[in-house]
């Protein structure tokens, strides 16, 4: 009988696996019922609408007020927001900067503006403080005129930065281009724009657009609804209200038919590729559900087809990504990528492919099905932090959606089909009204862009440029060698080089507001150092002598490799050009374009040292002397092309020496000026350390 037993028990499981037919994905369950909790809310007599989040496990406290705008057209004062943001975190009329850093430092707070909005934070127990912090900040701004020349020096040196970063250049073409000079969205800060604003347009612009019935407040984290009214009231309550100027904005228009918007960077050595164009979609729009699956599925990240097919299939980039944005003005549809200059074309193809693919097959249920269990996942995510609750009360206000709205989600987003998703796609994704703005060297990539739409040039900041114009030959009988040995005769005589027995150039290094010293020395051939320095702590050391090489990073040795010692052993002979003809082991090779460096015709040289080592050197075709020298190095995205630029030469014992050089490495530039430079000194070996 127990025998009996056990074999029925064996067999039910087998009857209950025959019963399921596991061809069939399962139906997809009913979308889950979720509540979400509401934040109190209430309004000031002043117009300020305060929503609070409570949450008692943590005992720390956050405050943000947002203005309710969406960004105004600045024109000829471009960048005065984002200054007054600034500005309004620099000192009170009765508290200057260093005073409100140490208060808030203190109690271990945090307090940040901006042009639109103010945040506070801190442990319970000190957030009235900081709390108060913050309203003075906005109620009693000094806007002192020497933190506007601080602020102003920052964002001139940030904007020098973005000028050569590929992605920002990209950002300001696609929005210049896309949306106008007149649309708040089109707005681009350049050097003349932010050098002419004043003290007075900061306190306009705020005293403008800063009122409390123009702006919302959010507390979240340990705090009840009575505590932040009591705080609200004595901190905001006296921030009178007023009229606040509303703009209407004409509503951009996609290009007609897709264009090529190219951006000429010679240095670069890959391509900034991104597509855009207006599309009309407000925030909470019945389909933006559904455009949201849509346009995961295109380019929603590693599990999206622009991944798979860019990166995965063919290698062309580390990713490539899609969005579209809703917005209350006007939306976007936007792809990306960072490519190799010579897959450019290709990669341009394969996008374009992509959009029309999801326009024209059969979307497949699964692939729906699985976005959907992604976005529902995130969306139940999210709800695990109180701020989420906070944004969704925030958004439904500002955009004025329905009060269930994030309550309806996933039932909403299970309703979405491949066939929704089909449609949407053949009405947000246009690929014959795009713009496709490339950052990079034009010479490289503009042949056969034209298959895809009219080529056009713009500056980096989205002004009509002429194309480069094709590239001076060299003359006929100019050779490498000839370059080189017109580079070696100008920098010295015969009879001047052989009498240089020592150098020394000392100056400073300039590089993101810091200033650094900076130290050579060479005994001619056999010994060199090279020092950066700050306060006297060495950053980055180098040196050669009695046959020894030694590296130092930040006080850490590191081990000299050949390429090292290649280079200490040129820098210690000092006349470079002279060194290589003389020492063998180098091939020179003459580039038969003429290229510009700072304006002027320089020669193009590619240099194979004995060690392996690839440089480019660039000679003045008037004057011989060297102006540039590239080199391609590692970096976070890949191969990058970093620059040297030699200028302001000046005559030392009858040798000219660049007292001025620029290492320009793509985002980073370092200048250096060398101030105090000495031939013949008497330097000694024990000097070289």
């Amino acid at each position: 009988m127990k025998k009996a037993l056990v074999y029925i028990l064996s067999a039910l499981p087998l009857v209950t696996m025959a019963q399921v037919d596991r061809s069939k994905a399962p139906a997809p369950a009913p979308a889950p019922a979720i509540k979400i909790g509401q934040p109190a809310t209430f309004t000031l007599p002043n117009g300020l609408r305060v929503f609070v989040v409570t949450n008692r496990k943590i005992p720390q406290v956050s405050a943000t007020l947002t203005l309710d705008m969406d960004g105004i057209v600045e024109g000829a004062k471009t960048g005065v927001s984002s200054i007054a943001g600034e500005l309004l975190r620099r000192g009170t009329t009765t508290k200057s900067k260093a005073q409100l850093d140490e208060a808030i430092d203190f109690i271990g707070g945090s307090v940040s503006t901006s042009g639109m909005s103010a945040s506070a934070s801190s442990l319970k127990q000190h957030f009235p403080k900081v709390f108060s912090l913050m309203s003075e900040m906005i109620l009693k701004p000094a806007f002192p005129a020497s933190e506007l020349e601080k602020v102003r020096t920052q964002s001139l040196s940030s904007l020098q930065q973005a000028k050569d970063n590929p992605s920002s250049i990209a950002t300001n073409v696609a929005n210049r281009l896309t949306y106008g000079k007149d649309h708040p969205y089109g707005d681009i800060e350049t050097e003349e724009t932010l050098k002419a604003i004043t003290l007075a347009d900061v306190r306009n612009y705020v005293s403008t657009y800063w009122k409390p019935n123009n702006a919302y407040l959010v507390f979240v984290g340990d705090i009840t609804a009575a505590e932040a009214k009591a705080l609200a009231t004595t901190g905001l309550g006296t921030w009178k209200k007023g009229a606040v100027p509303k703009k209407e904005y004409a509503a951009p228009k996609a290009p007609q038919k897709t264009y090529i918007a190219l951006v000429d960077r010679p240095a670069s050595v890959q391509s900034q590729i991104t597509f855009i164009t207006p599309v009309e979609l407000k925030p909470g729009a019945p389909e933006v559900i559904g455009v949201s699956v849509m346009s995961n599925i295109l380019g929603g990240g590693f599990s999206g087809r622009l991944f798979a097919t860019l990166r995965e299939k063919y290698g062309f980039t580390y990713g490539a990504y899609s969005s579209i944005t809703p917005n209350r003005l006007i939306g976007n549809f936007q792809a990306s990528a960072s490519v190799r200059n010579e897959k450019t074309d290709s990669a341009i193809g394969a996008f374009l492919g992509e959009f029309n693919r999801i326009r024209s097959e059969a979307i497949d249920e699964t692939e729906v099905s699985r976005m959907k269990n992604y976005l529902s996942g995130s969306f139940a995510r999210s709800l695990e932090n109180p701020s989420t609750i906070a944004g969704f009360a925030l958004n439904i206000a500002r955009n004025h959606l329905p009060a269930d709205y994030y309550q309806n989600y996933l039932k909403n987003l299970a309703a979405v089909t491949p066939q929704n998703v089909a449609q949407l796609a053949n009405r947000y994704v246009q690929p014959g009204n795009l713009v496709v703005v490339i950052v990079g060297n034009a010479k490289q990539v503009a042949p056969g862009l034209e298959k895809y739409g009219e080529v056009r040039y713009f500056d980096v900041y989205g002004n009509p440029a002429t194309a480069p114009s094709a590239a001076k030959k060299a003359a006929e009988g100019v050779t490498a060698q000839s370059v080189i040995e017109k580079a070696a005769a100008a920098t010295a005589n015969p009879e001047s080089m052989s009498a240089v027995k020592d150098l020394s150039l000392n100056g400073t290094l300039s590089v993101m507001g810091q200033t650094l010293q900076m130290s050579e020395k060479m005994i001619v051939p056999s010994a060199y150092s090279s020092v950066v320095s700050m306060g006297g702590r060495a950053f980055q050391k180098q040196v050669m002598k009695g046959g020894t090489y030694s590296v130092e990073q930040r006080g850490q040795a590191e081990e000299a490799d050949a390429g090292d010692k290649e280079e200490m052993n040129e820098s210690a002979a000092f006349f470079l050009e002279s060194y290589m003809l003389k020492k063998g082991g180098y091939t020179f090779t003459l580039s038969p374009d003429i290229e510009k460096v700072n304006g002027k015709d320089a020669y193009a040289v590619q240099v194979k040292t004995p060690a392996g080592r690839a440089l480019t050197y660039y000679y003045d075709v008037t004057t011989g002397l060297k102006v540039k020298m590239s080199k391609e190095e590692d970096g976070p995205a890949g191969k990058m092309t970093v620059s040297t630029y030699y200028s302001d030469y000046k005559p030392f014992n009858g040798v000219m020496i660049p007292t001025k050089i620029l290492l320009d490495q793509g985002q980073i530039k370092l200048e250096g000026t060398f101030t105090d430079i000495k031939v013949n000194s008497g330097l000694k070996e024990s000097d070289i350390q």
